[in-house]
């Protein structure tokens, strides 16, 4: 409908002036930016009780928290002439000046999240300060939102009950989901919070029924039980722990074996300070730490915690607080991509052939060492006996100081070499190596002794816990694939000079990123020349990848850099052409094995690193354990 001229001129005019919003409606702005459905609020009030020093949370939820979100801790609770204020916008305990900003120590500090859930719902502040006699009650009413005090009766600490949420917001209130939606939603909130404080308890109620009550974890029973309520006993089951620290950067947490992978990235939880958050940066290098080990469209699973000087992370940087900025994004990418990387390529089947309880099931066995103190939530000594991986020393060839390149090999140590009885696979005859006596005290090792070959494909194994199954084909692919890798690594990279260079423009960004990391691309056998302030010419490429589209590959790699500060998309072309030659050069099915063959197969395997998946991250092994075995035989009923 078209306006006349008139009364265009008169709305024109009127929008033209500039007037200062009402507190109410400022805040409820403020709120379309914090509060997007009640697992908004929750998380804002379960921040503000941690912050409080709360050790324990009642949470009571009717209706997915549209009709009530109340919100009970024991925490320090609030001084009657500061309630006033606990409703107001900008106004907060938890920083004083730009110094504290930049050193962020609190989940949260902006001082807006109660006064925005006050804009669109009906709130009630109760609290009660350590030591104080009295409690005190404050609500805010009418278009300033002037709050109103009032004597109450309350423990110590704070109690926030938010009722009607987006009553007086309609438009709101319909975007919102069903209410099992909705609460599903709130739910994983809690579930974040729980894992971020262990020596916290989180009781949580939904429409009066007990939905979980998550006791403090105070020793490392507790936390690996909290762990596996949150996440299932089986993630707790099939994942390694690890805890490792370096250049001021901790890491440790629960990472999830290739094998234990999900079709969605939903079973993922890192936490940066105690921050849980959803970073890119964090996302790339945990898949780079897992591209050689999982299957094509699965997603890892872990649930980890870094831990750093609050100086050098800005924690403000997003309205919901769900995304960081690194100062040295690029340390943390390596130092996140390294950890990662050596404790999957650890994970050998001596690690695996015995579950915890001695009977099989694939549970990881870890080597104990000496506990650090924790932190983060967990008292000094919570994993004083936990399994760890002794993660401190770095490979002896590397330089000091010196971190492998995105991709590159960081094997501790290399393969055995085959004996003669392995020798058949590559072309010359075996010899006929007896197998020992399996009633002689000679240990066993982790994948036994072969028994028999089965339909040329699977090699049959008795080992201490019962029966192990080996893709024969996977295995040897897994084995000669970490080989050349391994000799590609010691001998280097060749480059092959191109007949015509190619010339590529490029943005002055992308032109100075190549001059930054000349010596990089150099040393991946790669060499740009710079030809003007636009324009890039290839001159040499790596000898493997000479067929390869080096315009986009190099243009590929200008954009990791310039958004990671790293790239590994040159190393990852390398390692597709070497699991190729490794397919290729792989025993295939249908060839008969001598014992002798099939037991050097599994002592490799037992050495090599990555060898519980092949190159294309298929499992290579599996046990049968005798109890398993029993249970289908029904034996013992």
């Amino acid at each position: 409908m078209c306006l006349p001229a008139a009364c265009w001129s008169k709305t024109n005019a009127d929008m033209s002036r500039i007037q200062l919003l009402s507190p109410r409606l400022a805040n409820q702005i403020a709120a379309g930016e914090v509060v997007e459905r009640p697992a908004s609020v929750i998380k804002e009030l379960l921040e503000n009780s941690l912050d409080a020093g709360a050790k324990r949370i009642d949470i009571d939820v009717e209706q997915a928290g549209v009709k009530l979100l109340r919100v009970r801790d024991d925490g320090s609770g609030i001084e009657q002439d500061d309630l006033p204020l606990a409703l107001s916008r900008h106004a907060t305990s938890k920083i004083r000046d730009l110094d504290d900003l930049e050193r962020v120590a609190t989940l949260g500090f902006r001082g807006e999240a109660l006064a925005s859930v006050s804009s669109v719902s009906r709130l009630t502040l109760t609290s009660c300060p350590e030591g104080g006699d009295q409690a005190w009650q404050v609500e805010t009413e009418g278009r300033d939102m002037a709050p109103n005090i009032r004597p109450a009766a309350h423990p110590q600490g704070t109690t926030v009950e938010v009722r009607d949420l987006f009553f007086n917001t309609p438009a709101r209130r319909k975007f919102l989901r069903t209410e099992k939606t909705e609460f599903a939603h709130l739910e994983e909130v809690v579930k974040r919070l729980a894992l971020s404080r262990f020596d916290v308890g989180f009781n949580l109620r939904h429409n009066g029924r007990p939905v979980f009550s998550l006791p403090p974890a105070r020793t490392e029973q507790e936390a690996r039980r909290r762990v596996a309520t949150v996440c299932g006993p089986a993630f707790v089951e099939q994942s390694r722990f690890i805890d490792h620290e370096r250049s001021g950067l901790r890491l440790w947490g629960w990472v999830g074996l290739p094998t234990f992978s999900r079709s969605q990235a939903d079973l993922q939880y890192f936490f940066v300070n105690g921050r849980m958050i959803r970073d890119k940066l964090v996302v790339h290098a945990v898949r780079q730490a897992y591209r050689d080990v999982l299957f094509n469209g699965r997603h890892p699973t872990f649930v980890l915690f870094m831990e750093l000087d609050p100086a050098v992370v800005d924690v403000n940087v997003h309205p919901t607080k769900h995304e960081v900025r690194f100062r040295d994004g690029r340390m943390v990418h390596d130092f996140l991509f390294s950890t990662l990387y050596r404790a999957l390529a650890d994970q050998r089947p001596g690690d695996q052939a015995a579950g915890e309880d001695g009977e099989g099931g694939g549970a990881p066995a870890l080597n104990p060492v000496q506990a650090q103190p924790a932190a983060s939530g967990i008292d000094a000594g919570v994993f004083s006996g936990q399994q760890r991986m002794a993660l401190n020393e770095p490979p002896a060839r590397w330089d000091a100081g010196t971190m492998p390149l995105p991709g590159q090999q960081v094997q501790s140590r290399p393969p055995a070499v085959t004996g003669a009885a392995y020798a058949g696979l590559y072309g010359a005859p075996a010899a006929d190596a007896g197998v020992p006596d399996s009633g002689k005290d000679e240990a066993i090792p982790p994948l036994g002794y072969a028994v028999a070959q089965l339909h040329g494909v699977y090699i049959l194994s008795e080992n201490a816990a019962g029966l192990v199954v080996v893709d024969m084909h996977a295995a040897h692919e897994r084995i000669t694939y970490e080989r050349l890798k391994l000799a590609m690594d010691q001998e280097g990279l060749r480059s092959q000079p191109l007949l015509v260079p190619e010339t590529l423009a490029v943005s002055q960004r992308e032109a100075d990123c190549a001059d930054e990391h000349a010596d990089w691309f150099a040393r991946l056998g790669m060499s740009l020349q710079r030809m003007g302030p636009e324009s890039l010419a290839i001159r040499e490429v790596p000898a493997l990848l000479r067929q390869a589209d080096a315009e986009q590959l190099v243009r590929d790699v200008l954009s990791d850099l310039l958004e990671y500060g790293t790239s590994d998309r040159i190393q990852a072309h390398l390692n597709e052409l070497l699991a190729t030659m490794a397919c290729h050069g792989a025993v295939r099915a249908n060839r008969r094995l001598t014992l002798a063959e099939m037991n050097g197969l599994l002592r490799d395997m037992e050495q090599t690193e990555r060898s519980g998946q092949c190159n294309h991250g298929r499992p290579t092994w599996t046990q049968l354990s005798m109890a398993e075995l029993d249970k289908l035989f029904l034996r013992g009923r």
